[in-house]
């Protein structure tokens, strides 16, 4: 039985649009006596040089790209409508050594944000520490382990004096350049800790002591930026804004931490991240338009990238309304102030005058281009050299211990392999059918006689490796290369977080088990090839090829490796591993690389689909129509499949007016698209799904 659909009627006093003061709205300064800021805020909204703003913000993270992308990233970010960029600050990569900073080159945070306010865009700055972010370590340095008697992230002296003393020079250094808001830069809002609910139980007390100091300190180091704690649903300081993050914020956010702060939706996450072993994943825009109009409806006022809802000014001189239709698979049509509205299935309307729709979350023309690569003609590769990993035994390693070390602090996050090495000596007697079962916490190669490899995964971080062995009678060499693909970026007591192998036996001996992990062991960090630098040009173990033709991006496609770190020009593009296939059977990554005012008059705007706009890149035409739909299609380009009221006559509308061409425009014409004018479905919405290939 299909749920009737359920609408609900609320009327506030407020409203919805920027440069409300216009004629006299004073807003209601916060509550820190500061009403002269530049940044402040009400309930309502932030308010910006006195100004009330809606912030469309989305996140570029300054070390996962590299200088000379920043204009171009910060061009279409805000041609597509931002107005703030956000950006977490990351501890290891500017202090790697202790007291030793990098802000050179892709870590030019300065000239970053700089950047950014050129372009006449505000900052959301990040400040952490602990960042999470899929980060190694969440973003804190190797050597702050090392701190004795430090415990992340709780009311621990060692761990806070730390955190302090950085957050102090990340915030002296943006006072310095003049970047905050009130100093006539682009930083309007700053964040400390980052998701601490998540961890927050397991240091009890001391974890509501943290976070108040927290909050307390960040103010203390500067009180003219808007300080923000993300998803604190609990015991964030009122000196701070706690936000949401999420998919869905309209519907799972309680609100801010007081009633006179506004709701900010600080992630809203436009898809699910991978680690390796994991499908595709793929957020509709049809869904996070839904989302983040329902967000606003809910008087939001920032989202970093259901019933009705209506905002009205006193005396109704001005009026915007949000028309929700929560049901997720029927439409319906209701009534609004004398009006008729029609509602797609899950879906919000916007009506910036209470009368025009000018938006619908399911009428966002969303078109999907799939990533396809071209062989180049001219960048063939010229020559491969190979160096050949020596294998080290227990006597040419100097670093000895009883048992093997823990990976992380043996390797300090310099490399992400470590060899580990062991003799032992087998009587003739003692030689049956031996078996050698290893428990670790990683990935684990054994070497010599190859015996064989094995890895956890992310849910299943522990494994045993259980392989039969040939030993001879005297000593035998046992040599492990052990690796991670990065480290533990969440959660309690990471400081604590142990990797590498734990317990080694040998099985199947005459004289029983025989447990070698305090047997004497000996260790080498990376391996040589690193050490010698191989991936340079000095180097010369690599492959040279000629930099390909046109202006678009190179892809390198891994599919014939295995497992490792690709390196171009010296410079680590990251980690590809394809031997693990998630379970569709593939490697999970193969490739690596408004409302408008017119004569102070609202516009009408809205149209579901007025039409379809297809270019290729360079001089490319469009060379084949592999794929029309005008009705119910299912899947996204690359892997649509038909669904119900399919029209033959639409593919030889698109065919005529795209084929050879460099791009084209198919209009959203019901006549021209349905076959002889006559609509077979006319109860079924309808999409047009094109795909074309450009040669």
């Amino acid at each position: 039985m299909i749920d009737p659909v359920k609408f609900l009627f609320l009327a506030l006093l407020a409203l919805l649009v920027a440069n409300a003061n216009a004629d006299g709205d004073e807003p209601v300064g916060h509550s820190d006596g500061h009403e002269d800021k530049v940044v402040t805020y009400d309930g309502r909204s932030m308010i910006i040089n006195g100004s009330r703003e809606l912030l469309f913000s989305g996140s570029i993270h300054y070390p996962r790209s590299t200088v000379e992308m920043w204009p171009e990233l910060i061009k279409l970010a805000k041609e597509g409508g931002l107005n703030l960029i956000q950006t977490y600050v990351f501890w290891n990569i500017h202090e790697p050594v202790q007291g030793q900073f990098d802000f050179e080159g892709n870590y030019d945070l300065v000239k970053f944000i700089k950047m950014i306010g050129d372009n006449g865009l505000w900052v959301t700055l990040r400040l952490g520490p602990y960042i999470e972010s899929e980060w190694n370590l969440g973003g804190f340095p190797y050597w702050l382990k090392e701190i004795p008697d430090i415990i992340f992230r709780s009311y621990n002296e060692p761990f806070m004096f730390h955190m302090k003393k950085y957050s102090e020079m990340v915030i002296d250094l943006m006072k310095k350049e003049k970047l905050f808001a009130d100093q006539g830069g682009p930083i309007i809002m700053a964040q400390i800790e980052n998701e601490y609910n998540n961890a927050q139980l397991a240091y009890r007390e001391n974890g509501v002591k943290y976070i108040k100091w927290a909050g307390d300190m960040a103010v203390g180091l500067y009180n003219g930026v808007l300080w923000i704690m993300c998803k604190q649903k609990k015991h964030a300081p009122d000196t701070v804004i706690s936000t949401c993050n999420g998919r869905h914020c309209a519907d799972t956010f309680a609100g801010p931490n007081g009633p006179n702060k506004p709701s900010l939706w600080t992630e809203n996450w436009t898809a699910q991240y991978r680690v390796f072993g994991d499908p595709p994943s793929q957020r509709s825009a049809e869904d996070l338009a839904y989302a983040v109009a329902k967000f606003f409806a809910r008087n939001g006022t920032l989202n970093n990238y259901y019933m009705i809802t209506t905002y009205e000014k006193d005396g109704g001189k001005i009026c915007a309304a949000f028309l929700i239709n929560n049901n997720s698979r029927v439409p319906a049509t209701v009534e609004f102030r004398g009006d008729e509205y029609y509602l797609p299935a899950k879906s919000v309307s916007i009506l910036p005058d209470c009368k025009t729709v000018v938006f619908n979350s399911q009428a966002v023309v969303a078109q999907h281009s799939s990533r396809n690569s071209v062989l180049s003609k001219t960048s063939k590769f010229r020559g491969w050299e190979m160096w050949r990993e020596s294998i080290p035994t227990h006597d040419s390693m100097e670093m000895k211990n009883v048992s093997p070390n823990e990976h992380y602090t043996l390797t300090k996050d310099t490399s992400d392999y470590a060899w580990y090495s062991t003799s032992i000596y087998i009587d003739r007697e003692d030689l049956g059918m031996p078996c050698l079962p290893l428990s670790m916490a990683n990935m684990l190669y054994e070497f010599s006689i190859y015996i064989g490899f094995g890895h956890g995964s992310n849910v299943d971080k522990r494994h045993v490796l259980k392989k039969p062995v040939t030993f001879k009678a005297g000593n035998n060499n046992i040599s492990m290369l052990a690796m991670t693909v990065g480290l533990p970026n969440s959660g309690a007591y990471m400081e604590r977080r142990f990797a590498g192998p734990k317990a080694i036996l040998v099985q199947g001996l005459m004289s029983g088990t025989l447990d070698i992990s305090r047997n004497g062991w000996t260790h080498q960090v990376g391996l040589n090839g690193e050490k010698m630098q191989l991936f340079t040009e000095q180097g010369a173990k690599q492959a040279y090829f000629d930099a390909p033709e046109g202006k678009d991006p190179v892809a390198l496609r891994m599919t014939s490796m295995q497992k490792g770190f690709i390196w171009v020009n010296g410079i680590n593009l990251g980690r590809y591993w394809i031997s693990y296939l998630s379970a569709i059977n593939k490697p999970t990554q193969e490739e690596f690389e408004s409302w408008e005012r017119k004569d102070n008059k609202i516009r009408e705007i809205f149209d579901p689909v007025r039409a379809a706009h297809l270019t290729c890149p360079d001089d490319k035409i469009i060379g084949k129509v592999e794929f029309v739909s005008f009705g119910e299609s299912e899947g996204a380009c690359g892997a649509f499949s038909q669904g119900k009221c399919d029209s033959p006559m639409a593919h030889n509308v698109v065919e005529e007016l795209c084929l050879g061409k460099n791009g084209c425009t198919i209009p959203f014409d019901r006549e021209s698209l349905i076959d002889g004018g006559e609509d077979s479905c006319p109860d079924v919405a309808k999409r047009l799904a094109v795909q074309v290939a450009c040669i």
